[in-house]
């Protein structure tokens, strides 16, 4: 069984005799420079807590199965997660699996997330499926909103089923799908999902139009064009269509007045009484 125990704390008592060795030789502030670099160095520190091994070869010695197991106990017992701990897991290819499996049948959100930010820090796809379940299911939003950026780096490869889950998800749901579809290329359906999106959220205007400039089509230019016309338009909202339209080969190089959009003012340090000096 792998011991639960905080190497944080120890690697303090770490740092304690490393500040208490160079009294007088290094300046506090050369010490905090140096704790990134002390991490590694404790990293092949030999423990006795750890029956004699240092760090990286005491994880290194278990499954994937095995150092998940230990992660989640972690976090039930409250006790902090080390980079080593988690290093372990990432460093090798073969634990994909097993964390692939350990989002089949969990519940708890924390692991949950510590399990998708392993699999994306490994660039791995196993999971797809799961991520797409973890959209459409009762999740938290930390937990969709990490899915859908995981997603988003297989966009291509999941673009079937984004589009599926689109037309037969509710309301609330389609945003998510949206964003991974914005990551695709070349497809009408896609485009058509990102327009009638576009059209129906006016009041998130930056981020829907930033969804067709990742796209890319330019079919958009006109839509574009006509709503930055629009005579009661925000700064912040003009700005994104402008930059989408440029980003779609198209330009917008009328002057308008914003002189009394209070984000204009923040932008540009204006102050109610005039211009900043």
């Amino acid at each position: 069984m792998i011991k639960i125990l905080d190497l944080d704390a120890l690697f303090d008592k770490y740092i304690e005799g490393y500040v208490y060795s160079n009294i007088g030789k290094v300046k506090p502030e050369e010490i905090e420079n140096k704790i990134p670099e002390l991490y590694v160095k404790f990293g092949d520190e030999i423990l006795d807590e750890l029956d004699g091994k240092s760090p990286n070869t005491y994880y290194a010695q278990f499954s994937g199965e095995e150092l998940l197991e230990c992660l989640k106990t972690h976090l039930l017992e409250r006790v902090a997660v080390s980079d080593f701990l988690c290093e372990a897991i990432t460093g090798k290819k073969e634990n994909e699996r097993a964390l692939a499996n350990a989002l089949s049948d969990e519940d708890n959100e924390e692991f949950i997330l510590y399990i998708l930010n392993m699999l994306g820090e490994m660039n791995s796809s196993v999971a797809l499926n799961k991520y797409l379940d973890f959209i459409a299911w009762d999740y938290s939003e930390g937990i969709r909103e990490l899915a859908t950026e995981l997603l988003g780096e297989f966009a291509e490869e999941v673009k079937e089923q984004a589009i599926s889950r689109y037309n037969e998800s509710e309301e609330d749901k389609k945003p998510y799908y949206t964003d991974i579809l914005s990551k695709t290329k070349n497809d009408d359906r896609v485009f058509d999902i990102l327009m009638l999106e576009f059209a129906k959220h006016k009041e998130n205007i930056p981020l829907y139009a930033g969804y067709l400039a990742k796209f890319g089509d330019e079919r958009a230019l006109p839509f574009l064009l006509k709503e930055i016309e629009e005579p009661k338009i925000k700064y912040a909202d003009f700005e994104e269509l402008r930059f989408a339209i440029e980003a779609l080969g198209g330009s917008y190089d009328k002057i308008r007045d914003f002189s009394s959009d209070k984000s204009y003012k923040k932008i540009k340090g204006i102050k109610t009484n005039g211009y900043k000096h």
